[in-house]
């Protein structure tokens, strides 16, 4: 299984309602389309063979860097070799309209920097996650991939006088192979086109040239609305581009990650599909991004959640698709592989039907903290919060699934009985300060009540520590929030204890566990890594507690896992091998979060005041 490479070894782009992977070697081996969730038509990330792939390098031997052209979502690829130094240049121009779009592109700028280098081209699509077979017709200015209601379009980036500079050639298995050697100053390419008006076409020089230069304007300004002027400037932008990156514009949802299957123990069975919206994801998203002063965004997010609750009747589903519909029924694909025989590769996700109380916090918490930045909830958006509390009221004292999407059963969750307490809390608090009708009485008892069931089986005098589940033993890194969200003063004798706690059992060299699998059965097989998401968590309660000395170094040796372009997968294994999805929002949520939580207390002497930064990386699920 050597041919994969490194989760890590990836950079990403995306034109904000899909994205695709590009390796160090110049492959790109994952894009789906028309969005996030369509399906793939490049998937050699989880199956070599049969997924699909794009891949540009160097005919002799070489070696590669990867960067990020400065402040934006360029991806530059650099190779060196005897004879030469070369480049590819790969970026999705942004679709900035808020109508979705079959129209997507990607282009793949090569140039030659110094000396002469020669590019080889293997064009493998694969339609429907290798379940499509497609024609193909190499025409004089580039090539079709028909695959039926799929297809692609490959225009040549030349010049007129350079008809001979590239050679190209169909292939057994309708892929395309070519080659193409540049000189010194030279730039050609080509460029890819889902659902394209037009035949392939010769794209000169300088149009792509414009391309270029107009997606570098378009993420500089955006990139401008930042407020952030803290210590580590460079891993938060690179974060909130990232986060940026997988946002769905047409609907404001942002995926949890753009890939599906990537696995959480390499051979193991915990491959999960993450390219949907959690409910928990946009609300930490609305105050994360707040923070850093991109209001349109987390507007945005409001909005999706908003849509949301103002369609139910009844509990939240807690994830859904990017357009907001909720059909995520699960299957395997059995003709793929996996990423380095990680099987089953699972399309859509089952857990979406699962009970997890914790995401009705979650939203009354961003909409709180959106309402105290000047994004007040309007007449109607009250209205059905109201009747989403009418539900938690009659719910709230169940079993569940919980946070980490377990599929053992349900129980009762300390931290979603945390989350249905910050419910009722923040809906107390908007009325009271608004004069909102309501039953704000009814609300403080069932706040109050879960509050003394919270110290009465949540707390576990003999770990001295609040505990996973009520009566139980094991401790769990998502109760990291408690301070944070307001349940418990950051610096109480018994608040210290469950730190220590956790240092004691779930911290390793500063990464962080969810919670031991052995001592909780989660109904699933095999192990998994750290959760980066819960090491951010960890620094952020850490600063909160006043450790500040401690809460640095936790975050200083946290950023040395990041990869080469400053991206986190979900998970790290004990070599420092990046696992899981990626890259994962979550993780650069609660890094964003975490870098402004260290900065306020280290430059205040005082930790952050829990209303100013509620939300910092809670964990996340399977």
């Amino acid at each position: 299984m050597d041919h994969y490479p490194p989760i890590a070894d990836h950079g990403l782009i995306g034109d904000l309602q899909t994205a695709a992977l590009v390796a160090t070697d110049g492959t790109v081996d994952w894009m789906c389309l028309p969005r996030f969730d369509g399906p793939s038509v490049f998937g050699a990330l989880l199956d070599r063979d049969r997924g699909g792939h794009c891949r540009i390098r160097p005919a002799e031997s070489y070696r590669s860097t990867q960067m990020y052209f400065p402040d934006t979502a360029i991806l530059i690829t650099r190779f060196m070799t005897e004879n030469g130094t070369g480049e590819i240049v790969d970026f999705m121009p942004p679709i900035t309209a808020r109508t979705p779009s079959d129209n997507h592109t990607l282009v793949r700028m090569l140039r030659c920097v110094r000396g002469q280098i020669s590019f080889e081209l293997d064009l493998v699509p694969r339609f429907d996650y290798g379940r499509r077979a497609h024609t193909t017709h190499i025409l004089e200015d580039g090539a079709v991939f028909d695959g039926g209601e799929f297809g692609l379009t490959v225009h040549a980036v030349r010049e007129p006088d350079d008809a001979r500079l590239a050679h190209i050639q169909a292939m057994g298995g309708g892929h395309l192979r070519g080659s193409i050697t540049l000189t010194s100053g030279q730039i050609r390419g080509l460029v890819l086109e889902s659902g394209a008006a037009t035949a392939p076409r010769p794209i000169r020089v300088a149009e792509i040239e414009e391309m270029f230069a107009e997606t570098v304007r378009f993420w500089h300004t955006w990139l401008a609305q930042s407020t952030y002027r803290g210590r580590w400037r460079e891993m938060v932008h690179r974060s909130a581009i990232t986060l940026k990156l997988m946002t769905y514009a047409p609907t404001g949802g942002i995926v949890a990650a753009p890939t599906t299957g990537l696995p959480e123990q390499l051979g193991g069975t915990r491959n999960w599909d993450y390219r949907f919206t959690w409910i928990r994801d946009a609300s930490f998203s609305v105050y994360s991004l707040l923070a850093l002063g991109f209001t349109e965004e987390a507007a945005d997010f409001a909005g999706w959640l908003r849509d949301r609750y103002r369609s139910h009747g009844g509990p939240l589903k807690i994830m859904y698709r990017v357009d907001g519909s909720w059909d995520l029924n699960e299957e395997i694909l059995p003709h793929w592989e996996g990423y380095r025989g990680s099987s089953p590769v699972r399309i859509g996700n089952d857990a979406s039907g699962q009970l997890q109380l914790d995401i009705y916090g979650e939203m009354l918490d961003s909409i709180y903290q959106a309402d105290k930045r000047g994004l007040r909830i309007g007449h109607q958006g009250w209205h059905d919060v109201v009747e989403l509390l009418d539900w938690l009221a009659g719910n709230w004292d169940r079993p569940e699934e919980g946070i980490w999407e377990t599929r053992g059963g349900r129980a009762d969750f300390t931290y979603g009985r945390l989350m249905s307490w910050v419910a009722f809390d923040r809906a107390v608090r908007l009325a009271t300060e608004h004069s909102l009708p309501g039953p704000v009485e009814q609300w403080q008892r069932h706040r109050d009540r879960i509050y003394d069931q919270l110290w009465e089986r949540g707390w576990n005098p003999h770990r001295r520590a609040f505990v996973q589940q009520y009566d139980s033993d094991v401790l769990d890194s998502s109760l990291l929030r408690m301070a944070q969200v307001g349940f418990v003063a950051p610096r109480d004798p018994q608040w210290l204890s469950t730190l220590d706690g956790i240092a004691d059992e779930l911290v390793t060299d500063s990464l962080v566990y969810r919670y031991d699998p052995l001592a909780s059965p989660d109904g699933l097989r095999g192990t998994e890594g750290t959760f980066s998401l819960c090491t951010f968590s960890y620094v952020n309660a850490l600063a909160r507690a006043g450790k500040l000395a401690q809460a640095r170094l936790v975050f200083e040796k946290m950023l040395t896992y990041a990869n080469h372009v400053g991206l986190y997968a979900e998970e790290i294994d004990l070599t420092g091998e990046q696992l899981g999805n990626f890259p994962q929002a979550f993780t650069h949520l609660s890094l964003i979060d975490a870098a402004i939580a260290l900065d306020h207390a280290m430059d205040s002497g005082q930790p952050a005041d829990a209303g100013l930064l509620a939300g910092a990386g809670s964990p996340l699920r399977d």
